[in-house]
Parts: structure tokens; sequence; C-alpha cells
């Protein structure tokens, strides 16, 4: 897995976060990480992005980010009201082959969806992961609605002809509600992926050496952590 894309199911629903605990797993695993962000909206110059935020939660980590826009809107849409140069995705899949010939694992994290346009031509994160033939770590929402994004989310990468590992929630409340709970079951079950990984609500708020220290207990092992689904869902059934 020299290249792995981390795509949401929408926005606002812990992809950096769990951008940092793939990264801080893999760094305590021995492994040099990238990070690269392709787009970065509604950030001023100046002013740390998720790059920064993956870098101070997860540790050393190289960093890279391609292009960034002032406005909150989806890349494209940010980059011509701003009147700046679009990202492609072959501007994607170039950088993020750069840094994997010399990292053991380069993080691409999207902004929003999958599907979320890049430029004037309609390129999305999905073209950029076909052209580097990585898969897609698909980072969720526990609460209700989830069971549907999911599903589309698979069904769009699985008409791509993209893998992906699983899904990984990136905000899971100390006191889930009743949807929430049932999620755990049913998200594997209507998406036909694993649940790789719960990462808890705030931990972008603890302080760095503990997200580090924690962040393998909130992922499986096939990101290097010692997560555990059936555990996971069985202590949370409703």
């Amino acid at each position: 897995m020299g290249v792995l894309v981390v795509s949401g199911t929408g926005t606002e629903i812990g992809k950096t976060a769990v951008t940092a605990a793939v990264a801080a797993a893999a760094l305590a695993a021995g492994r040099s990480v990238a990070v690269l962000k392709p787009a970065q909206t509604g950030v001023a110059p100046g002013e740390p992005g998720d790059v920064a935020e993956v870098g101070r939660l997860a540790g050393p980590v190289t960093g890279a980010e391609l292009a960034r826009y002032p406005e909150p809107l989806a890349p494209d849409t940010a980059a011509r009201r701003a009147g700046m140069p679009f990202v492609s995705p072959a501007d994607v899949a170039g950088a993020a082959e750069k840094l994997a010939a010399e990292h053991d694992l380069v993080l691409v994290e999207g902004a929003g969806g999958l599907l979320v346009r890049f430029d004037a031509e309609g390129g999305t994160l999905a073209d950029a992961a076909r052209l580097l033939d990585a898969p897609v770590l698909v980072v969720a929402p526990a609460a209700l609605g989830t069971l549907n994004s999911c599903a589309l989310t698979a069904e769009a990468l699985a008409a791509r002809g993209l893998a992906t590992p699983g899904i990984v929630i990136g905000s899971w409340p100390a006191e889930p509600d009743l949807a929430m709970r049932c999620n755990l079951a049913d998200l594997p079950s209507v998406s036909g992926v694993p649940l790789l990984g719960a990462v808890p609500q705030g931990a972008p708020g603890l302080d760095p050496a503990a997200f580090r220290a924690a962040a393998g207990s909130w992922l499986a092992p096939a990101l290097d952590g010692t997560w555990d689904a059936a555990d996971f869902t069985a202590r949370w059934a409703a």
C-alpha cells in the first residue's frame, strides 16, 4: 500500500483525524509517511491547513499541498471564483508518485467526497486514484444517513474499478444513539466492505503525544492498528 487515498462520504466528518491516525499508526510501525492534500479550500495564506494538522497530531510526516483556495467551496468552484489554476487528477497522481518514491506510505487526503470536482473538465479524486491504481479508504460519519452515503460511495468505487480496504468512522461519540449502534453492523452489509476503525469524537483535541499513543487502538490491523470490528460492534450492540 504505497499510496492510500483517503476520501470522505461528505464534509466535516473526521477525514483529517482519520488521516492523522493512519499516519501515526504507520509511523509507530516504523514506516516513513507523506501526506498530500491536492486542494485545500477555505484556508487563508499562512494559516495551518489539513496537512499541518496531520503533522501536528501524527508526528514527523512529509507534507505537501498542491493548491490553496480562499473560499470553503468545492475545489473547482473555489479555483474558478478566485481566478486561480485548477488542480487536475494528473497533477495529484504525479505528486503522489514522486512522494511514493521516497516514502513507505503516501496518504492523499481528498476534499469532501469521492466525486467532488477538482477542475473544469470534471476531474475528481476517483480519477486520481485510478491513475495511481491506489486503494481508497472511506471515512464516514456514524449517524443516521451514513448507510446510504457509504453504499453510494462503494458503488461509485466499484463502477470505476477502484479497490477499497474498508470504512473508518471519523468521529465515534462517547454516547452513541440507537442509529449509530445499529450502523456498526449494517455498514459492512450495505457497503460490502469491512469496518476498519472508529476514531473517538474529540480525538483531534488530545495532546499530540496522547493521540499518537492511542491511534493504533482506533484502527484495524490492515491500517497498522489493533482495533477489532467484531469486539467493537458487540460492545455497542443495540
